[in-house]
């Protein structure tokens, strides 16, 4: 269960859910790739590279080491991107981070002053932004990478004009 349904209050319902973009996924699949390469390339060349005296099971480890290492630098990066949650309920605002270490920001949708976004050219192009969510008497709170950062906000505005009715 998520951490935003697990933490509703009675009389609570969920209204808006997003999370980060899938675009924080695009470095770590570069990365992945350029170490599983070399992997499956000492794998197909196995024969040839064993012809210059090096042992089959030596070349079979390394080659699947990299392989390996390189799905756990995607998985990771994967079990990261959706250890974020970010929800709109009708009575609050909530943002929780990490997976080992966890930071949560819980705004009441009353005592949330503003909420702005930024987009750069190719966030708007692929659907993502900053989120500024400021609350009364506080600092404002910079989340990066968030999907669909105008939809958020207008859930946030219409739950904020509801509450003020």
């Amino acid at each position: 269960m998520s951490y935003v349904k697990k933490n509703l209050i009675p009389g609570e319902t969920l209204v808006y859910r997003t999370g980060v973009h899938w675009s924080v996924l695009f470095g770590p699949a570069v990365v992945a790739a350029i170490i599983a390469a070399p992997g499956i390339a000492i794998l197909a060349y196995r024969d040839d590279i064993a012809s210059h005296g090096v042992p089959a099971n030596v070349i079979i480890v390394a080659g699947m080491a990299l392989i390996v290492l390189a799905g756990i630098i995607l998985a990771y990066s994967v079990i990261k991107k959706d250890a974020t949650e970010i929800a709109v309920t009708n009575r609050r605002v909530i943002i929780k981070t990490g997976m080992t270490s966890r930071r949560s920001l819980e705004i009441m949708i009353a005592k949330v002053e503003s909420i702005g976004i930024d987009e750069t050219m190719m966030g708007r192009m692929l659907g993502y932004g900053t989120v500024l969510i400021h609350g009364t008497g506080g600092t404002p709170e910079p989340f990066r990478k968030i999907a669909h950062p105008s939809e958020f906000r207008m859930a946030v505005q219409q739950q904020v004009d509801g509450a003020q009715r």
